[in-house]
């Protein structure tokens, strides 16, 4: 029996030939989200570095959340990037959102860069008790 070690791995996968290439001109980018449910609902934060309130627009269509950003046209003629790590692109997100959540209650917050949705549970998705007759 064989042991495998980090490298073989890395070098088993690296040798692949059924793997796509796609040129990072082409590559799709998704845009930084965090999504994650508590007792008191579920919450969305979604990095907005460099942006206003303003500039981020929140739709409800139906039972879709929509979250979007349309990057301005700026000229940088002046600058000469030694090195660009900060992603200045637009976005365009939907995310379905289950029944059990009340879209027409959702809250939404920026703070520090971070937009915070948070979007509470349906009255009727609340646990309840039922008392014994």
């Amino acid at each position: 029996m064989s042991t495998l070690f980090p490298y073989d791995l890395l070098f088993r996968d690296f040798f692949k030939s059924d793997l796509d290439f796609i040129p990072a001109t082409q590559a799709k980018f998704t845009h930084p989200v965090d999504i994650f449910e508590t007792d008191k609902g579920l919450h969305f934060e979604v990095a907005c570095t460099g942006l206003s309130k303003s500039d981020v627009e929140l739709n409800i269509e139906g039972d879709v959340l929509k979250i979007s950003y349309t990057k301005s046209p700026v000229v940088e003629e002046d600058r000469n990037y030694i090195h660009r790590g900060v992603a200045k692109r637009g976005f365009n997100l939907g995310y379905k959102i289950a029944a059990k959540f009340d879209l027409s209650k959702a809250e939404a917050m920026m703070e520090n860069g971070l937009l915070g949705i948070r979007i509470p549970f349906a009255d009727e998705a609340k646990p309840k008790s039922i008392k014994i007759k």
